[in-house]
């Protein structure tokens, strides 16, 4: 008997939202906004989207919900972080704005805006590991890069010599956003580390 699809919230704060939720439900899972404490304790996964890392976090406390995500990320919870998502994953921000919070979980160090800013933004093809059938198309827009990484954190990706896509066990991090694409394997790959924690738990 095969498991049903895994919930995945997208955190709604900000932010390419839509987006998100369509590539999910392409890739198999059911995909939800989140935006209240009880929404997240709801999903097997979650999604933090691209958008402004500063706002989105500011957002996150108004809405009670930095401290939930950070029990959640404890306790293995599967999250993809995209553009912003990767800065509000990473433990350490370099070029933050001061009191800065992020919600943490992958020991890295991340650059916010590392590759130039709005209208410095591009694509380029991506070989990205764990990701069959050739690159990704990487969109880059105000993106972050991650400056140096600890020992449990894989380098899924780089760009120009930087890491733009990351993985710590249930932890999954790209400075790009596969979501505006209409390619939807970086999507799949997160829905199947989902499926395994939820395997793993039933």
């Amino acid at each position: 008997m095969s498991l049903p699809a895994p919930l995945v919230g997208v955190l709604a704060l900000q932010g390419d939202v839509p987006e998100h939720l369509t590539a999910l439900a392409a890739a198999g899972a059911r995909p939800c906004p989140v935006r209240r404490p009880g929404e997240l304790a709801a999903v097997d996964a979650l999604v933090i989207p691209g958008g402004e890392s500063t706002t989105m976090a500011k957002l996150a406390g108004i809405f009670g919900l930095l401290e939930p995500l950070r029990e959640r990320i404890g306790a293995g919870m599967p999250v993809y972080g995209s553009c912003a998502g990767m800065i509000m994953l990473a433990d350490r921000v370099l070029d933050g704005r001061a009191g800065q919070e992020t919600v943490g979980g992958i020991d890295m160090t991340v650059r916010r805006n590392a590759f130039g800013r709005q209208n410095e933004s591009f694509e380029a093809a991506v070989d990205l590991a764990g990701v069959a059938g050739g690159p990704v198309e990487g969109v880059f827009i105000r993106a972050p890069w991650a400056e140096s990484t600890g020992a449990a954190v894989e380098v899924l990706a780089e760009h120009g010599g930087h890491a733009v896509a990351v993985r710590q066990g249930a932890l999954l991090a790209t400075a790009f956003h596969p979501e505006l694409t209409g390619d939807h394997r970086v999507h799949a790959l997160f829905t199947e580390m989902a499926r395994g924690v939820v395997a793993a738990h039933r």
